[in-house]
């Protein structure tokens, strides 16, 4: 299992539906509560002026009509997630988060 697919078990585990969705197409109708999530960059590490260590940055977006749900939470608790912002959107609510792959 490849570092995405296990991102991608973390996230139907935490939410405990299927509604997981990465970097879904604009014709995808999407069932809430969801996450979306998106591979944003790839930050590396350097020694010598040389990369020895890539990782693997997702954009992580829980969207939900629930003002006070505990999933939140529960993933900013959760090994290689940071809270980023939240803001709202048609009535939905959105928590985003930043995961780091070491």
């Amino acid at each position: 299992m490849d570092h995405r697919e296990e991102l991608h078990a973390i996230l139907e585990t935490a939410l405990g539906s299927d509604h997981v969705y990465f970097q879904p197409p604009a014709s995808v109708r999407m069932s809430y509560p969801a996450i979306v999530y998106f591979l944003e960059t790839f930050p590396a590490s350097y020694a010598d002026d040389d990369p020895y260590k890539v990782s693997e940055r997702y954009s992580v977006t829980f969207i939900t009509r629930d003002p006070v749900s505990k999933l939140p939470k529960k993933l900013a608790q959760t090994h290689g997630f940071s809270f980023d912002r939240h803001y709202s959107a048609d009535n939905l609510h959105h928590y985003v988060f930043m995961y780091l792959r070491q």
